[in-house]
C-alpha cells in the first residue's frame, strides 16, 4: 500500500518537474560579428555554456583571448561580443564613478573623467582616464579625504535614523542618534546630532534608562529623588525640591565617563579629572563627580583645535605629506621653483579654519606683504 501510494506522488509529481525544465527558454545561435564560438548549433538549451574567440584585430568584450557565455532562459549572459583590439573595457574605480558607453567598450583615444565619491579625492589631482592600445593610461586613483571620517561610533541602547550606512563620511557630515524605548539622551537634546570635523567624529549622546519615580514622596538609592540634570559640585535642591543632590564616591555610578580624544589624569574617590590629547581643546568643566542620584555631573567636551595642510593636493608647494598646524600657530610651506628666489606659503590655523597664503619670498612674508 505504502509504495502504490509512494508511485502515485511521484507520478504526480514528475508533470510539474517536467514543466519547470520546460518553461526555461532555450537560446538560438548567438550573432557573434568577428568571432566563431564552440560548439557551433542551431539551438542551445537553458543552461549551455560556449565558448568564443574572435579573429585578427578585434578581442573578446571580456578579459583574455578567448571567453563564454550561457544561455539563461532565452538569452545570452554576457552577451558574446567582439570588440577592436585596441579598445578598452570598462574601468574599475574603487570609490570613484564615470559615464560608461552605451556599447560595453571604449574605442582608442577616448578619454573617460572620473569623479571621487563623498568622502575621497583624487591622488595627484588627475581626473582622467585615456584608452590608448588597448589599456588605460593614468588611471585615476580615489583617496579618503584626512578630514573624512570612517563610520559613526555605536553607542548602547541607540540607532542611527535617517541614514544609509556608509563606511566613509565626508567632513561636514552629520547623523542623528535615536534611543530605544525606555532610554532617554542624557544632557541636551541637541547631542543626538554629531558632526564630522578634520577627520574626527564630534561626541555622541549617552542613552540613559528612564527612572521611575516609586510614588509620591518616595527616595531613590542613596536617600535622593531623582533629578532631571545634573547638578554643581557641592550639591543642591532637584529641581522638584527634593533632597540635595551631593557628591558620592565614583563607583555609585557605575563606569567613567568617556570623552573622545581625551582621559583622565587625576582621580580620586569623589572625582575625576580630565585633560585633552595633543591637538584638542577641553570644553567645559574638567571635574566630573558622581552624585547621589546616580548620574555623573557634566563632563567635559576635548574639540579639534588643529588645521590640516595636505601639501600633495597644492600644486605650488614642495610635497611632504599632510601637515598638522594647532589652533593658533601657523606654519611655512617650500614652494617648488619657479621662481626667481626661494619662495615659501604661510599657513594659519584660526578658529579650526585654515588660512594659506600665495607663494612669497622672504622680503614680502617679513614685511607682512604676502
Amino acid at each position: 500500500m505504502c509504495v502504490r501510494y509512494l508511485l502515485c506522488f511521484l507520478l504526480g509529481l514528475l508533470p510539474g518537474v517536467l514543466y519547470a525544465q520546460s518553461a526555461a527558454q532555450s537560446c538560438s545561435a548567438p550573432n557573434l560579428d568577428g568571432g566563431y564560438f564552440v560548439p557551433e548549433q542551431a539551438a542551445y538549451s537553458h543552461d549551455t555554456t560556449l565558448t568564443y574567440a574572435c579573429d585578427r584585430g578585434r578581442k573578446p568584450a571580456a578579459e583574455g583571448w578567448w571567453a563564454t557565455s550561457t544561455c539563461q532562459n532565452g538569452k545570452w549572459l554576457p552577451e558574446p561580443q567582439c570588440i577592436d583590439a585596441n579598445g578598452c573595457l570598462p574601468l574599475t574605480i574603487p570609490h570613484g564613478e564615470y559615464t560608461e558607453d552605451s556599447d560595453g567598450w571604449f574605442k582608442e583615444g577616448e578619454k573617460e573623467r572620473v569623479k571621487c565619491n563623498e568622502g575621497f579625492y583624487l591622488k595627484n589631482w588627475d581626473a582622467t582616464a585615456v584608452c590608448l592600445n588597448g589599456t588605460w593610461t593614468s588611471v585615476p586613483i580615489c583617496e579618503k579625504s584626512i578630514t573624512a571620517c570612517g563610520e559613526p561610533p555605536k553607542i548602547p541602547h541607540a540607532v542611527i535614523v535617517g541614514q544609509k550606512y556608509k563606511e566613509v563620511f565626508a567632513a561636514d557630515s552629520n547623523v542623528q542618534y535615536e534611543c530605544e524605548e525606555g532610554y532617554t539622551v542624557e544632557g541636551e537634546e541637541s547631542k543626538k546630532t554629531i558632526i564630522c570635523i578634520s577627520g574626527n567624529w564630534t561626541e555622541g549622546p549617552t542613552c540613559r534608562a528612564t527612572r521611575p519615580e516609586s510614588g509620591s514622596g518616595g527616595s531613590t538609592v542613596g536617600g535622593s529623588r531623582p533629578g532631571t540634570g545634573h547638578g554643581a559640585a557641592g550639591g543642591g535642591s532637584t529641581p522638584s525640591g527634593g533632597s540635595a543632590v551631593r557628591p558620592v564616591h565614583l563607583t555609585y555610578c557605575g563606569n567613567s565617563p568617556t570623552v573622545p580624544n581625551g582621559e583622565v589624569f587625576q582621580s580620586t574617590e569623589l572625582f575625576l579629572k580630565y585633560q585633552c590629547n595633543h591637538y584638542y581643546k577641553l570644553e567645559g568643566p574638567a571635574t566630573v563627580y558622581c552624585y547621589s542620584n546616580g548620574l555623573w555631573s557634566e563632563k567635559p567636551t576635548c574639540r579639534v583645535a588643529f588645521c590640516t595642510v595636505n601639501t600633495d593636493g597644492h600644486p605650488d608647494l614642495v610635497p611632504v605629506g599632510v601637515q598638522f598646524i594647532k589652533e593658533g600657530e601657523e606654519m611655512e610651506f617650500r614652494c617648488v621653483d619657479k621662481w626667481s628666489f626661494t619662495n615659501y606659503a604661510v599657513g594659519r590655523c584660526m578658529k579650526g579654519r585654515l588660512w594659506l597664503s600665495r607663494c612669497c619670498n622672504r622680503g614680502q612674508i617679513t614685511f607682512g606683504v604676502c
